[in-house]
């Protein structure tokens, strides 16, 4: 007598929830919800990105208006960013203006081509895109007089990335840092960053003896601004405040001009590792990787706060079932590592972090990372081809208010939302102390530490964590980044003992 297969009825019912599950079954009109807020929710919930897999417009994702607010306050970020370290180590090597030029077109195209378009857009939407590193700009100067060679640091950041990627040490890390800790460490980066925008606003337009410019672009944007809060309209901030500070300062007499024509920079390694082209430096020896280890552990050490940072505000935006559209840490590691080794080898000189310009309206405007993505990577190449866009994107009144209303004032509230009780409160206040002291890569290690070994804010939730989880994971990343600061002259009284 035959029997009947009943694992047949199995695989099929397999197949046929998994079919169910496809974001192309799941996905809904905007038209069948009362408000645009939930349908975004909804994409969020039902988005299943593939890593290390491909993911297709229509099919596994789509784009929407919303995707534009990332995407251009992603650029301008890329713009700033890539220019002043650029700037950075050109004064420091007495390189000139034409090589800044285009030196920041062959990071921003090799970047948006390979890893914000392919790499985040297409094969794995769970990385961040793979930006600059902003707390390593002061110490350029540094690096150079040290022997550092743009090369060699990129090598060994690299090879200290993939490590930290593959032994999950960066999600570890972010697991254990309490939210305290987190919402401190928050809080200050926004406060910081509001105060120094805020500030060049000022300075720039009394440099231009029209200090009543300032005021008017600052206090305009402050109105605006909070209307938009009011209106839960905040993630339109970034076009339009930056648009309004524009049109303000140039309608009171602000001075502005296009200087940077288009063109296309080379992509040859040899021009620009050669001893009399490009950086004019050759190629580095062993001297030279010595010089740059300090340097490339510490700048990899930075990178957990970070991300952290840029995680917490997408779980804070996001509905609480959307957890397979949330940023991979140990992935976005990987794709940093990866960007800084390549990018390096074809030209650029910058330094790599997650993409906070990018992430933080991303999560405002409750849009996951590929179709953002996708229009980030072809609007940064059509800046860099084009020039003139550069120049709008570093003018002082739209730069600054770009990144107060769409990084700065967002991290600061986004801190103040995490501290909902004493505990908390204490934590954040130890971080907040802590990062002003050196500064926030020392505060968050060191809160970290204290705070999961029950020294301060929370002590049942230090009984309830494993030996790894209080000493041995919170320890070394303590020791390792103050270690790295010492070395490189970051902590107040110490000299650096790299001369």
């Amino acid at each position: 007598m035959r029997t009947f297969d009943f694992s047949l009825i199995k695989g099929m019912s397999f197949m046929q929830a998994s079919k169910n599950n496809r974001y192309q079954d799941l996905h809904k009109p905007a038209k069948e919800f009362s408000r645009r807020n939930q349908y975004l929710d909804h994409e969020l919930t039902i988005m299943r990105p593939k890593r290390w897999g491909l993911n297709l417009p229509g099919r596994d994702f789509r784009f929407e208006w919303e995707d534009l607010i990332p995407a251009i306050a992603g650029t301008i970020g890329l713009v700033v960013m890539c220019t002043a370290i650029t700037k950075s180590f050109a004064s420091a090597y007495g390189l000139d203006m034409a090589f800044i030029v285009e030196n920041v077109r062959v990071d921003m195209i090799a970047v948006s081509l390979f890893f914000v378009i392919l790499f985040s857009g297409i094969f794995n939407p769970r990385a961040n895109l793979a930006g600059i590193h902003g707390p390593m700009l002061p110490l350029i100067p540094l690096m150079a007089a040290s022997g550092s060679h743009p090369l060699a640091l990129g090598g060994l950041i690299a090879v200290f990335g993939i490590i930290l990627s593959v032994s999950k040490g960066g999600s570890r890390l972010v697991k254990v840092t309490s939210q305290g800790v987190a919402g401190g460490l928050l809080v200050y980066l926004g406060a910081i960053g509001t105060i120094g925008q805020v500030g060049a606003i000022r300075a720039w337009a009394e440099s231009l003896n029209l200090g009543y410019i300032g005021f008017a672009v600052l206090f305009g944007n402050f109105l605006l601004y909070a209307y938009l809060a009011r209106i839960g309209k905040r993630w339109l901030s970034i076009p339009l405040c930056s648009l309004f500070a524009a049109v303000i300062a140039l309608s009171l007499g602000a001075p502005f001009e296009f200087t940077t024509g288009p063109g296309l920079p080379s992509f040859n390694p040899m021009y620009w590792w050669g001893e009399t082209t490009g950086w004019k430096l050759g190629l580095p020896g062993m001297t030279h990787f010595i010089a740059a280890l300090p340097f490339a552990i510490l700048a990899v050490a930075m990178w957990s706060p970070d991300f952290l940072g840029h995680r917490i505000f997408q779980e804070m935006n996001y509905p609480a079932k959307a957890k397979h559209v949330l940023m991979d840490v140990d992935d976005t590691m990987i794709g940093c590592s990866l960007r800084q080794v390549v990018t390096n080898i074809v030209g650029s000189g910058c330094i790599t972090s997650s993409w906070g310009t990018y992430m933080i309206p991303a999560a405002i405007a409750k849009r996951p990372i590929p179709g953002g993505a996708i229009l980030t990577g072809v609007l940064s190449i059509v800046v860099a081809i084009a020039g003139f866009p550069m120049d709008i994107a570093v003018w002082r009144p739209v730069l600054s208010i770009a990144l107060l209303v769409g990084v700065y004032l967002p991290l600061l509230e986004a801190g103040m939302e995490m501290v909902h009780n004493t505990k908390d409160a204490k934590a954040a206040g130890a971080c907040i102390f802590a990062s002003a002291i050196v500064n926030p890569v020392f505060g968050w290690a060191l809160t970290m530490f204290l705070d999961n070994n029950g020294l301060i804010a929370d002590k049942e939730r230090a009984a309830g964590l494993n030996l790894v989880d209080r000493f041995v994971i919170p320890g070394l990343g303590f020791i390792i980044s103050t270690l790295a600061m010492a070395v490189v002259g970051m902590i107040p009284g110490i000299p650096a003992l790299i001369k």
